[in-house]
Order: structure tokens, then C-alpha cells, then sequence
């Protein structure tokens, strides 16, 4: 079978054109993966700026919430023992409550931690209040927990404090 020249030409342009659309296709189809892959991405980095923003909000927390940064934070001065007992109570207390949003972005343990930290400062607090008379002043409270925090190893923001950063530095 012999084919006339007209029909050869016909044959190799249809080949190259159909050529051609098989690589436009293919580009198209890599470019809708392309950019699947850059959604997810996108979508994974938010979640661990998320996240990173979460450990570093708790880190504040374990900071603010340590009893030496509290007891500086907080004035004693012309406060009884209870008055004082109570702000140092209700500031850790805030500081928690301002961070509950974050166990989201956590690891259970990690938020059971944060939990545990706030839980201690508060017996600490009592314990240590407990100790001395009502209408004290306050600013005795406030050396005895500075004297409890530098006598003892017993803090537990700075195991909590490297916990977090532990995490933190998994997610990176």
C-alpha cells in the first residue's frame, strides 16, 4: 500500500497536533497537583504557626505564672496576707483563663502541665499563706514565697517552660 504524499503530511501534522495536546494536558494536570500541593502546604504552615503561637502564649503563661515573676508583679504593699493571697490568686487565676484556647493547639499532656503548674502555685500560695496571721502584712507573704522559691528546687515552671519548648521544637 502505497500513500500519496498529501495523506503522509496530514498523518504527521495529526500526530504532531495530537502531540501537543497530550502535553497540554499533561502541564494542566500538573499544574491543578501544583497547586493541591501549595493548599496543603498552606494549610499546614498555618497550622503550625498556629501551634507556635500557642506554645509561646504558654510560655508567657509559665513565666508570668512562676512565683518569683508573680510575687514582683503583684504589690503587697499596704495588703494583708489574705488581701494579698487573694490578687496573687486572682492573677494566676486570669493568666489562666486568658490562655485556655491554647490546649486546642497542644498535646493533651502538655495541657494537663499547664494545669498542673497553675494547680501547684495556687497550694503553694495557700500552703505558705496558711502559715501566717490573717492581718498580717502582705508583704510578708511576699517573702516567704520569695524564700520558699529560692530555697527550693520545687518550681515547676522551669520544667514546664522546658516542656514547652521541647514541643515547640518538634513542630520546627
Amino acid at each position: 500500500m502505497h500513500l500519496s504524499e498529501g495523506t503522509v503530511q496530514n498523518i504527521i501534522f495529526g500526530a504532531i497536533f495530537m502531540f501537543f495536546i497530550a502535553i497540554a494536558w499533561l502541564l494542566a494536570e500538573f499544574k491543578g497537583m501544583k497547586d493541591e500541593i501549595k493548599e496543603r502546604l498552606g494549610i499546614n504552615n498555618e497550622t503550625i504557626k498556629l501551634k507556635l503561637q500557642a506554645y509561646e502564649r504558654l510560655t508567657l503563661f509559665a513565666d508570668r505564672s512562676s512565683l518569683k515573676n508573680l510575687v514582683s508583679r503583684i504589690p503587697a504593699a499596704g495588703l494583708t496576707v489574705v488581701d494579698y493571697q487573694l490578687s496573687l490568686l486572682d492573677a494566676l487565676r486570669t493568666e489562666y483563663d486568658y490562655n485556655v484556647t491554647q490546649q486546642i493547639y497542644v498535646s493533651p499532656d502538655m495541657w494537663k502541665a499547664i494545669g498542673n503548674l497553675k494547680e501547684q502555685h495556687i497550694f503553694i500560695i495557700n500552703q505558705i499563706a496558711a502559715t501566717l496571721p490573717p492581718q498580717a502584712n502582705g508583704i510578708e507573704l511576699s517573702k516567704r514565697l520569695l524564700e520558699y522559691v529560692s530555697t527550693t528546687n520545687a518550681e515547676l515552671s522551669s520544667v514546664v517552660l522546658n516542656a514547652l519548648q521541647f514541643e515547640a521544637r518538634k513542630l520546627l
